[in-house]
């Protein structure tokens, strides 16, 4: 089955809703004319509106960094999914490893997010990945089982047709360091697998899997090579329109 690439920008705690909507209109300047792959992006809260009116009509899709369970109600600093598609966007990431080492998210509060998000239509990215500690005592997939069996808890097969799932070695995040060519296959086929385990096999190989943990224009292509990585969640290059602009590009 052939899946349609998805190359993600999360831009993270960067930029103002002025410089947000001038690299959204960047951004869509290069990927003019791409249509056998999707756009995302992903900017800070504040920046929503303004991405998603910059890049209407584009075909690029709009996502929050993170999004409650709840619609509404007394969650101090949160972002409902009513409020995320209020403002443009049609998708939200959860669990990304900040929000896992940083602020301490469970993986029961992660797919209390997914669920929430799935459950009013938003197109879901799970991200999951383990530390370097983890890695180099052996529990990698142990690991990544452990957080995509939590993380799509009471996700119903019909509700996977929506949800992405993004493989990044904590380790690898803003390092500098990638994971190799065939440290990062091993770790999306294996992925796919338990997908596969968990639902059926169409299911898991229509399901996109991306690759996170500094990506950038050198290595795009052999990673885009790989048969189950199926496109990139792009965090430090997605913030220089012609590094992301490369990456959208991959061949």
């Amino acid at each position: 089955m052939t899946r349609r690439a998805l190359m993600a920008g999360n831009w993270k705690m960067h930029k103002t809703a002025a410089e947000a909507k001038l690299l959204a209109e960047q951004v869509a300047a290069f990927g003019q004319g791409v249509t056998d792959r999707d756009i995302l992006l992903a900017p800070p809260f504040t920046a929503l509106g303004g991405v998603a009116e910059a890049v209407k009509g584009t075909g690029i899709i709009v996502a929050g960094q993170n999004v409650c369970w709840e619609e509404q109600g007394a969650f101090t600093g949160e972002i409902s999914p009513l409020m995320l598609k209020d403002l443009g966007a049609s998708a939200a990431l959860v669990g990304h490893s900040e929000r896992r080492q940083i602020f301490r998210e469970t993986d029961e509060m992660i797919n209390r997010r997914l669920r929430g998000g799935l459950d009013q239509g938003l197109t879901m990215v799970l991200c999951i990945g383990e530390t370097l500690e983890e890695r180099e005592s052996g529990q990698t997939m142990e690991i990544l089982e452990k957080q995509v069996r939590s993380g799509l808890a009471e996700v119903a097969a019909a509700q996977m047709i929506r949800v992405v799932i993004a493989y990044e070695p904590v380790w690898a995040i803003g390092t500098g360091k990638t994971a190799s060519i065939d440290q990062a296959q091993e770790a999306h086929g294996f992925i796919r697998r338990l997908v596969v385990d968990l639902y059926e096999k169409d299911i898991a190989a229509s399901m996109r899997i991306l690759y996170g943990g500094s990506v950038k224009p050198a290595n795009i292509d052999e990673l885009m090579a790989q048969p189950d990585i199926d496109g990139a969640l792009v965090g430090g290059a997605a913030l220089d329109a012609e590094s992301f602009g490369r990456i959208i590009n991959f061949s």
